[in-house]
């Protein structure tokens, strides 16, 4: 009988400790990390987001779960407080039960969702989350002081990202549309208005002003001179664009991302939406993270680096984009070439120079290349979900490369603004290294 009890001891405890561990190898999971950042990613998009305030969810998202992430790993990683502009001291956790890994989830879903979401976008995801978690054994305690340190680091974060003057640009002068040769309008099918004409004033994070690293200014409007400059960049897209390769298609749709884009057959109109630019790089540093078996924390500093350096290229980019107003490619080809001309992708509604995509590309390629080195070969599966064959890349300086191109190829950026773009884009990125002291 003392030998039968004995077992059933045994068994007792070998039970409660697959239990008491079984929540935390959940929890810990780096891939459960990136799951939610996709979550993100899937709300930003049903949301029709433009890729400049979508980079705005995804930054202040990442910086909320790195700052729980950095407060449950001292000896690994420094707060961002007092490294990026306004962010003074974060909150400490109260109590030693906090997992950090829950904290961090649950913070970077309620700041995301918060900073421009309608209330309870992620929710279900959430919730789903804790149900798992405490099917597996999440202790009650252990969930009580996790979910008030997010939520306090969360507030913490949310009241800082009031000041960066997004709702004065909510209410800002809007762009005004002149008939001024060589200066942006609306274009086909949309329309639309200029978007986020007022970007430069939002606080940048690391850059000390949106005019830090102002390119020069782009070739003049001359479509007289056949030999200029100008007429040149004209025609090599309108050439390029009747001679296309299945490859050069393929590297144009991969790096399209288009969070909307309207698609009109004759009188039928309807939406196709995929992430954005700064969505795509979000999904790559999923992608690097599991590819490199990085736990955790360290899957966390990713997504924030990277964030982080993309948010201060919208920025600058944004700057240039509507000092300079350039038109884009479509609008003068068909004044002054070929009315019927469209490109193979839809024209964003924002002017032209510099290019958003490849800024904000090559300065997530540093940031990136920060955190896994150089020459780190990877194949971006990102786009599969919306039916585009995969790319492979050497390194993420060679996939900004290639960005440079699907632009040219799309038929929406002249190539030396993309090639400009890469430059200063990559100026961004080498600040944001080599001034954010992260990791110990």
């Amino acid at each position: 009988m003392k030998k039968l009890f004995g077992g059933v001891l045994a068994i007792v405890f070998l039970a409660s400790c697959t239990s008491s561990t079984e929540y935390k190898t959940y929890l810990s999971n780096p891939q459960l990390f990136s799951q939610v950042v996709h979550e993100l990613n899937s709300v930003v998009m049903g949301n029709n987001f433009p890729p400049i305030v979508a980079s705005r969810n995804y930054t202040y998202a990442s910086i909320a779960a790195y700052e729980v992430m950095a407060a449950g790993n001292p000896t690994r990683f420094n707060s961002l407080a007092g490294q990026i502009n306004d962010l003074t001291a974060m909150p400490k956790p109260q109590g030693d039960k906090v997992n950090f890994e829950l904290a961090a989830m649950l913070a970077f879903m309620q700041v995301g969702e918060a900073v421009t979401f309608p209330e309870g976008s992620m929710k279900d995801y959430r919730d789903s989350i804790l149900q798992i978690a405490r099917d597996k054994g999440l202790p009650k305690e252990e969930e009580t002081q996790s979910v008030a340190f997010a939520d306090t680091i969360s507030k913490a974060l949310i009241a800082w990202s009031k000041g960066d003057n997004y709702a004065k640009t909510r209410g800002a002068q809007k762009y005004t549309v002149m008939d001024v040769p060589g200066r942006w309008v609306p274009t086909p099918p949309m329309y639309a208005d200029a978007a986020e004409p007022n970007w430069r004033m939002i606080r940048p994070l690391v850059m000390d002003s949106a005019n830090q690293f102002t390119p020069p200014p782009p070739a003049p409007f001359n479509m007289d001179d056949k030999n200029g400059p100008y007429y040149k960049q004209v025609m090599a897209i309108y050439d390029s664009s009747k001679t296309m390769t299945k490859e050069e298609e393929h590297i144009a749709w991969f790096w399209d991302d288009n969070p909307f884009k309207l698609n009109v057959s004759g009188h039928v109109m309807f939406s196709t939406k995929k992430f954005s630019p700064p969505g795509h790089w979000m999904g790559i540093v999923g992608i690097a993270a599991q590819k490199a078996k990085v736990d955790f924390a360290e899957t966390v500093y990713a997504y924030a680096i990277t964030a982080i350096a993309k948010f201060d290229a919208f920025i600058q980019c944004w700057d240039e984009k509507y000092r300079s107003n350039y038109a884009r490619p479509e609008t003068i080809i068909n004044k002054y070439i070929d009315p019927e001309w469209r490109p193979l992708l839809q024209t964003p509604a924002f002017p032209e120079y510099t290019c958003g995509h490849s800024t904000t590309s090559a300065a997530a390629a540093e940031a990136l290349t920060k955190v896994f080195g150089d020459n780190f070969a990877y194949t971006d599966t990102t786009e599969l979900e919306f039916g585009i064959d995969s790319r492979s890349f050497k390194s993420f300086r060679h996939a900004a490369e290639e960005n440079n191109l699907a632009r040219f190829y799309g038929g929406i950026h002249f190539h030396p603004s993309c090639l400009v773009s890469t430059d200063y884009g990559k100026k961004v990125g080498e600040l944001v290294v080599s001034k954010l002291h992260m990791k110990k």
